[in-house]
């Protein structure tokens, strides 16, 4: 394994999208987003989907040269349009509106439509919640998991993330997939040539598999079951019917380089904790929680350990792949 710098990462990301036709500013904020998510430890999310990106900027199943725009805005709504190019840059668009929105009228909702994979849903809230805001994250995805009782790939896996500013510390955050597992778990096991567990995943036939490979080309199994499904077809709904996006089973597979512009959509609200309570109030209901939480002591606050990866990987860097530091060592392309 091989240490690299974040700002290092980040310029080879950058550099790399540039070159698969990527506007600077896509790749700026494409790049980033992908070292936050290895830095926090979420490698599915991270340089993994690197190749994935570039592959889809230049097969034409992503805008190159989008620029997203506020389609619409109402009240503390609005809707963001992803100009079909890469996610990130629409979903910094909006973050900003997000926070605006809800400094003005206490909540926001703020849409995006038309967008592509948007990555690790817990690090789009890391400037909510340091504006002292609580703050939701959805989106759905290309299918990949059956309605229940169903037996074809019907809706994505569908993430959820939420975060609690606290006072004297990081914020509560929770980031989780309506999957038993993240899909890009699957595509990592299959890269790095490793089996999965049972459980994680079904093949093309229904059947469960420790193939990755066949994961990928069958379903992911619902986290909670029906429960996990049912949660699934709300993101899809909120993502969707909401925005007019695409549902998952309009979007072909991120994971193929051809295929259709995803057009899938996300969902982002922010929320002024000072709304219907003082300030005091919110944040001594949060203590008190956490502190009963922390009473028992192999309990542990959700979105720490990312955010301690996150200082440890900006003092010392982040070690990679050798598959990848062969790529920015330029001895493969």
């Amino acid at each position: 394994m091989t240490t690299y710098s974040l700002d290092a990462l980040t310029q080879w990301a950058r550099e790399t999208l540039e070159a698969a036709g990527a506007t600077p500013e896509m790749a700026q904020s494409t790049a980033r987003a992908l070292v936050d998510a290895e830095a926090v430890g979420l490698r599915s999310h991270g340089l993994a989907r690197l190749s994935q990106y570039a592959a889809h900027l230049r097969s034409g199943r992503v805008n190159a040269k989008a620029v997203p725009f506020v389609r619409h805005a109402h009240g503390a709504a609005a809707l963001i349009d992803a100009d079909e190019g890469l996610a990130f840059p629409a979903c910094d668009l909006a973050i900003n509106e997000a926070i605006r929105l809800s400094q003005e009228f206490s909540i926001a909702f703020v849409g995006v439509t038309r967008s592509h994979h948007f990555g690790a849903a817990g690090n789009h809230l890391e400037r909510i919640a340091a504006s002292g805001l609580a703050g939701f994250a959805f989106t759905n995805s290309p299918a990949a998991m059956p309605a229940w009782g169903g037996r074809r790939a019907l809706f994505g896996t569908n993430p959820i993330a939420a975060t609690f500013p606290r006072q004297q510390d990081d914020p509560v955050t929770v980031d989780l997939s309506l999957s038993k597992v993240a899909r890009g778990k699957l595509l990592v096991a299959a890269r790095d040539g490793q089996e999965i567990p049972l459980g994680w995943a079904l093949d093309a036939q229904g059947q469960p598999t420790r193939d990755p490979r066949a994961g990928l080309k069958g379903m992911m199994c619902p986290a909670g079951d029906v429960k996990g499904a049912m949660l699934a077809l709300v993101v899809e709904l909120l993502c969707v019917s909401l925005t007019g996006a695409a549902f998952g089973f309009e979007a072909d597979s991120f994971f193929d380089e051809n295929g259709n512009r995803p057009h899938i959509g996300h969902a982002f609200i922010a929320i002024n904790p000072s709304a219907l309570v003082s300030a005091e109030v919110y944040h001594e209901r949060i203590e008190t929680l956490l502190a009963a939480m922390l009473a028992d002591e192999d309990v542990r606050i959700p979105g720490y350990r990312r955010a301690d990866l996150k200082r440890q990987a900006q003092r010392n860097g982040i070690e990679v792949s050798e598959d990848i530091a062969a790529q920015m060592s330029g001895r493969q392309t």
